[in-house]
């Protein structure tokens, strides 16, 4: 695996490096020890899946608070989709500041973010899928979000948003 560091401190995006031949590819997509190597947090926990029918769904940006924070690696399975990581770290220089990256099943990128970000992403096509990895159990006490078009952030999605749920919708300004 390729690490590759992003503006945002922790933050890295993960590519496969492929041994090819004709039948195709094999690469390695997690690695402890190689997760180690980089400080990120290796213990991952839990393996989530979400299918977006439609082009243009927005869901996040969702995070959870002590003690319960979570860092996630997420990779797209099917089709294509805008990933988005703010971090909310307070002592970060880098607070508030967000990247957003392409993952297609194509490009096979995957996005790490680290303990006190929020994580959200936008379907660029129709049935995208996608999975993420956590370094904790979904905790509802202390799930929470901020909301995607939070003038604290500025984030530019790339496309008009077509289904949202309520909630994400409607989290409160960050403060």
């Amino acid at each position: 695996m390729t690490f590759i560091e992003t503006k945002l401190k922790g933050a890295f995006i993960i590519e496969l490096k492929r041994i090819e031949d004709e039948r195709g590819f094999f690469a390695r997509a997690w690695c402890q020890d190689e997760f180690k190597t980089h400080n990120l947090n290796p213990g991952m926990v839990q393996l989530n899946v979400g299918l977006s029918r439609t082009r243009g769904t927005l869901r996040g940006m969702h995070y959870q608070t002590s003690p319960s924070e979570e860092a996630k690696l997420a990779r797209c399975t099917k089709g294509a989709i805008h990933d988005v990581i703010i971090d909310l770290r307070r002592e970060s220089p880098t607070h508030k500041q967000w990247i957003g990256v392409e993952l297609t099943d194509d490009n096979r990128r995957m996005l790490y973010a680290p303990e006190g970000f929020a994580h959200g992403y936008q379907a660029l096509t129709d049935n995208a899928e996608m999975y993420y990895q956590t370094t904790q159990f979904y905790a509802p006490a202390v799930a929470t979000g901020v909301r995607f078009d939070d003038p604290a952030f500025g984030i530019t999605w790339p496309l008009p948003v077509e289904l949202i749920s309520n909630q994400d919708r409607h989290w409160p300004d960050y403060s």
